[in-house]
């Protein structure tokens, strides 16, 4: 019997936490939707993306604002 690891194994689905709702979702080639459970929650997450919803928080200052230290100008 052959192992996932070797190519040609047959692989094993898994089901995963989806990433919007926190339901069960098969991660799995027959789920198109995949990590994701459903459309709906691909495309809210999509929409989240495309809002800018999701950002990296960043120490920079505003753009209206000079860049740096004002005590050290």
């Amino acid at each position: 019997m052959s192992t996932p690891d070797q190519p040609g194994a047959p692989t094993r689905a898994r089901i995963v936490s989806c990433p919007h709702c926190r339901g069960d979702s098969l991660y799995a080639a027959s789920n198109p939707y995949r990590p994701f459970c459903s459309e709906r929650c691909k495309n809210y997450d999509l929409g989240a993306w495309a809002s800018e919803d999701f950002r990296v928080q960043s120490d920079a200052p505003a753009d209206d604002q000079p860049f740096g230290d004002p005590h050290l100008q």
